[in-house]
This record gives structure tokens, sequence and C-alpha cells, in this order.
């Protein structure tokens, strides 16, 4: 009975206070104040390129990026049907001069 006391207690204290952490994404109203956010956004993006750019060394030393002008013609030689020109684009030849008829 005491453990179950014991655990009760410990959720209901958990889940008083766990939510007071939330108070701490509140923005604070100081002359400070319209810093707060561009402050986290900088570290953020500061961090996350970094990180980035130090995967991007890790991949080129290990040789991800060679041939790449080889690899990126693979693309081309793949048949597939053309979705994107219109049936009507297709329906009409242009004459042998290049002009159009007026």
């Amino acid at each position: 009975m005491r453990r179950l006391a014991l655990a009760v207690a410990v959720v209901a204290v958990s889940a008083l206070t766990l939510p007071t952490l939330a108070f701490a994404h509140d923005q604070p109203e100081s002359s400070q104040s319209r810093w707060v956010m561009a402050d986290w956004m900088m570290d953020t993006f500061f961090i996350f390129s970094g990180l980035a750019f130090v995967a991007f060394l890790a991949a080129w030393k290990a040789g991800h990026f060679h041939e790449l002008e080889s690899h990126a013609g693979i693309a081309l030689l793949v048949e597939e049907e053309d979705y994107y020109t219109p049936d009507w684009a297709l329906e009409e030849e242009e004459p042998a001069d290049g002009h159009a008829e007026r």
C-alpha cells in the first residue's frame, strides 16, 4: 500500500509541476524581449548549419561526390511517358522556316 501511495504521489507531483516548464517558452516582457525569439532562432540556425557543414565535409572526404558528372546523365537515359506536355502542343507543327503563320 505504501508503494502505491508513493507512486500516486510521484505521478501527482509530476503532473502538477511539469506543465510549469511550458512557461519557460513564454516571451519575457522587458526591453530585451523582442530579441529573445531572434536569439534562439539564430542559435538554432548556426548549430544546424554547422552540423550540416560537418556532415557535408565528412561525406566529401569519404568520396561520395566523386564522378558526379557521369552519374548525372543516368536519369536522362530513363524512358518514360511525357506527363507535362499538353496534347495541343504535340498536335501543332511549326513551319520549316521557324516563323509562325499569320
